[in-house]
């Protein structure tokens, strides 16, 4: 049994993952902004804010998932709370972070010149998000003194896809499933987080994920 925590709980990626980690049986913790919104059983939730996180509230972990997503107009906060946790972790180098990242900053060829948001049929919708997840990863790849992991998954992140039960586990080049699609449901991801924590295969690396369509 590890610990666990999930900062973002409450969002669907953020329950997911708390769910798949409390199924196999770990001991699980939620960090939320409002502790009435979060109901999940055998589940603590700590009501704190990622910016108002110290070391100290990291510490007890094995790993620490930063699940939390920003609505329109605040997307700019993937890069500060992602600072943010850089500089927590450095005094916390046990624990592990974790980040559920986006497919934007993705390579679309082989060598690596060309990131998915960068090609013309990326949706402009999609762009302040990606952008600042692409600044996390950046921001990550140049920190020292921590253990990050930035997992992104597939360009169609389906919310609504069904859980198959695996995954495949690639690289920093988009890479497509059996159909020829960029694809992961958002329960397989949690699969590939919870396997991540457990496995510690790629410490202070971005790996992606693919799956199949249920």
């Amino acid at each position: 049994m590890m610990k666990i925590a999930v900062i973002g709980a409450t969002g669907k990626a953020g329950n997911l993952i708390v769910k798949e980690a409390k199924e196999r049986g770990h001991e699980v913790t939620a960090f939320v902004r409002d502790a009435s919104k979060f109901n999940e059983v055998d589940v603590q939730a700590v009501q704190k804010d990622v910016l108002d996180l110290s070391a100290d509230d990291v510490k007890a972990f094995d790993a620490v998932v930063n699940a939390i997503s920003m609505p329109p107009g605040q997307e700019e906060g993937h890069v500060t709370a992602g600072r943010k946790l850089i500089e927590i972790f450095k005094n916390a180098p046990e624990t592990r972070l974790i980040v559920v990242g986006g497919a934007g900053s993705l390579f679309v060829d082989e060598a690596q010149t060309t990131a998915l948001i960068d090609t013309p049929d990326f949706p402009d919708l999609y762009k302040p998000t990606a952008s600042n997840q692409g600044q996390n990863l950046k921001d990550l790849k140049a920190s020292e003194g921590l253990k990050w992991t930035f997992v992104s998954p597939a360009a169609f992140f389906d919310a609504e896809g069904k859980r198959t039960g695996s995954y495949q586990a690639a690289g920093e080049v988009m890479t497509v499933n059996a159909a020829g699609d960029s694809y992961i449901s958002y329960p397989d991801y949690a699969i590939a987080i919870v396997d991540e924590i457990e496995q510690a295969k790629h410490i202070n690396q971005r790996f992606s994920v693919v799956g199949e369509k249920a």
